[in-house]
């Protein structure tokens, strides 16, 4: 499985963002499953706000293309906030915090994000560190 975070999802969606056919190219290279959490979702629907049409397009893209939404629960609550208290100088978001505890959990290293910058200086348990996708231009 790859997680996929906000930045993705919003570009793969919107045709003018600027990272929109590397989005789609990684998207269609890939085969392992996508995976997100509802933070990531629902930050992801607040970007799109713009447009129902584009919202609605995120629920299709959830629906028809296979990305899952993973819950939450009360170990990952705890963890979450000890994430975000950790890496309170970037600070570290809720959508992050909620991708690195389920990365975590179900030990998944590999990221589909374009918040490079913060996912190189997460650590999670067990993976040490993110692969993250796509990679660097």
């Amino acid at each position: 499985m790859v997680l996929i975070d906000a930045g993705p999802l919003v570009a793969l969606i919107n045709a003018s963002d600027n990272h929109h056919e590397r989005c789609a190219k990684v998207l269609r290279s890939l085969e392992e499953p996508l995976i997100t959490v509802w933070p990531a979702f629902t930050e992801a629907m607040y970007l799109l706000g713009f447009s129902w049409r584009a919202q609605d397009a995120l629920w299709e893209l959830v629906d028809r293309e296979g990305v899952g939404l993973v819950a939450l629960d009360a170990g990952n609550h705890r963890r979450i906030r000890e994430l975000m208290k950790k890496y309170r100088d970037l600070p570290m978001d809720l959508a992050d915090a909620a991708l690195v505890s389920v990365a975590e959990r179900e030990g998944i290293a590999r990221i589909f994000t374009l918040d490079r910058k913060d996912f190189q200086l997460y650590r999670p348990h067990r993976i040490g560190g993110f692969q993250i996708i796509p990679g660097e231009r």
